[in-house]
């Protein structure tokens, strides 16, 4: 059975508790067996953090131990998979600039805050989006600084609300991306404000399938 860990906390406006069990339920159903923890104290034992073969992050802004975040970086370099959504993984440390290499993005900006309609764009011909739709949110729509390295399988287009981010005129932003950091996977959506943001069929299925493609 596949070993897998959420580890939530940090900014509370992000449901992160209420969140990490609607990934416990996606994961559970996939036959992992999942440990949920609100605290960082596993990632100090390298050992103990190479047994699992995903690793999920629910934890918005705060700080990670240095050695917490050079043991997750090398697990998922010897091939644990991470996989996480929104704030909790991509703008969980701001002042780690590694564990925003291992991640993949960073994010910057959300014009119009939380009640923007928007769509998301799929990107079809792939695992993650075959027989799924183009969908609308209302939520908040992330601006990500990202790496190139990325394989992306999901956009949306700014600008929707007014400001300065897209003066020179529409851009797309990943939504669901993909990059490997050494043997490991890495999987992000950028959706997730809220837990309820997974009521919404294809964010969830984003999720589940980015779940099991990232596990080692």
């Amino acid at each position: 059975m596949k070993k897998a860990i959420i580890f939530q906390g940090g900014w509370q406006g992000h449901t992160p508790a209420e969140t990490a069990e609607v990934f416990k339920t996606i994961l559970e159903a996939e036959g992992f067996e999942v440990t949920v923890t609100d605290n960082m104290e596993f990632g100090f034992d390298y050992e103990n953090v190479a047994q699992y073969d995903l690793i999920v992050p629910m934890w918005t802004m705060g700080e990670i131990p240095a050695e917490v975040c050079k043991n997750i970086c090398r697990a998922v370099a010897e091939g644990a998979g991470i996989a996480g959504c929104h704030g909790g993984m991509c703008d969980a440390f701001r002042n780690s600039t590694e564990w925003q290499f291992m991640t993949g993005a960073q994010w910057v900006a959300h014009p119009g805050n939380a009640g923007i309609t928007y769509d998301v764009n799929l990107i079809p011909g792939n695992e993650f989006t075959d027989g799924l739709s183009d969908f609308s949110v209302t939520s908040e729509q992330y601006y990500i600084h990202i790496d190139p390295a990325v394989k992306v399988y999901a956009t949306t287009t700014f600008p929707v609300a007014d400001g300065p981010h897209a003066a020179n005129g529409e851009v797309k932003v990943p939504v669901v991306f993909t990059k490997l950091w050494g043997r490991g996977r890495v999987f992000y959506n950028s959706l997730g404000h809220t837990w309820e943001s997974f009521n919404i069929p294809e964010a969830r299925e984003l999720m589940r399938r980015g779940f099991v493609w990232a596990a080692r």
